[in-house]
């Protein structure tokens, strides 16, 4: 087979890959929903960077079999690093899987001849993800360190998920908190793509409510935000690629959430509750947990983050990958990225004993 590499810099030429792009994640089976071209093209619209967008495109014929939505930084140091930023929960490349290796060594390719003066800093790569077909065959320096902790579910009903529950008395607070909730005749309406728009603001602003007070991501609350996500996610329902889920209370929305979905993994992205919720002793971890098993295909994700209440499920620990890539002429970038990736962990392993002696001599 002849396939040609082809490079994208141009913003326009990369919004007109829709029709192409879907097809190609379609084909891909270990795509994500962060790789959809409705989540990639709009997350450029608010973050990119003018002059900076590289998409590596391979082709057999008219039909594009691989591709590696990139974009070019400068700091710490040069490098090629995946579209979608730190908002995306998972980076990769996509593959056409019944074009097998000889895809995945176009795209090798193209990346190699993309990357003459960068690394290629490929981060929070699902394990089994495309783009370690791509580490395993690449020609020069490289190197495969840990990222992000996952936690995932099994993609079950929910009275499975319950018997995950580590005691009986904890399965039977579970199956009373699901019965607490029926009462209370709480109504889910799955959001219509022209409807979007509205949920998704209404979403934001209770998120915002929910955690007034306290700790929040500060990025949800922008402006650069809140249009991704309201340009993104209407395509992406209507593609089949996310649900948005109101939850309605005497007529009124009470919580919105969005659960963003491909082919293997369905995860919970984002939502916003009405503190009312709290007062009612609604448990909406419980709550929203049961409207995602509705819709989880394979793995139900509970995505970044080792948050407490994440554990109260037993999920499994799965570790996101940062796949480093350089050419030999670029070998000291990928030197000086692994030293700033150990640096990093040393110190985050300081902070953990330093809180723990100083946790231990308050007790």
């Amino acid at each position: 087979m002849t396939y040609t590499t082809e490079l994208v810099t141009d913003e326009s030429a990369f919004a007109a890959l829709s029709a192409d792009w879907a097809r190609l994640y379609g084909s891909c089976p270990t795509a994500t929903p962060f790789q959809s071209h409705p989540w990639l093209h709009s997350w450029w619209l608010s973050y990119g960077r003018p002059g900076r967008l590289r998409v590596v495109l391979v082709r057999d014929g008219d039909e594009l079999v691989a591709a590696a939505p990139l974009m070019r930084v400068h700091r710490p140091v040069p490098a090629l690093v995946p579209l979608g930023g730190a908002i995306s929960d998972y980076g990769d490349v996509l593959l056409d899987e019944e074009r097998g290796e000889p895809a995945a060594a176009a795209l090798t390719d193209g990346l190699l001849a993309t990357a003459r003066t960068a690394l290629i800093d490929l981060r929070e790569v699902r394990p089994g993800g495309a783009a370690e077909r791509i580490h395993d065959r690449w020609p020069g320096p490289r190197s495969r360190v840990p990222d992000s902790l996952c936690l995932e579910l099994p993609a079950a009903p929910m009275p499975e998920l319950i018997t995950r529950l580590p005691l009986a008395k904890t399965q039977q607070r579970a199956r009373a908190k699901l019965r607490r909730l029926a009462a209370l005749d709480i109504e889910r309406h799955i959001v219509e793509p022209d409807e979007v728009d509205k949920a998704l603001r209404r979403l934001l602003e209770l998120h915002e409510l929910q955690w007034q007070g306290r700790k929040v991501t500060p990025e949800h609350l922008r402006p650069r935000f809140r249009d991704h996500l309201v340009r993104a996610v209407g395509p992406m329902v209507a593609g089949g690629n996310a649900v948005v889920t109101e939850f309605r209370l005497d007529d009124d929305v009470i919580a919105v959430d969005l659960t963003l979905l491909s082919p293997r993994l369905a995860g919970g992205y984002l939502y916003g509750a009405h503190p009312c919720l709290r007062e009612r002793k609604v448990d909406v971890a419980v709550m929203l947990l049961e409207a995602s098993t509705l819709y989880a295909r394979g793995t139900l994700s509970l995505l970044r983050g080792n948050e407490p209440y994440k554990h109260h499920w037993r999920p499994d620990p799965v570790e996101n990958r940062r796949l480093l890539l350089a050419r030999r002429r670029t070998a000291p970038l990928l030197a000086a990225a692994l030293c700033s990736v150990a640096a990093r962990r040393r110190g985050k392993e300081l902070v953990r004993r330093w809180k723990e002696r100083d946790g231990g001599g308050r007790s």
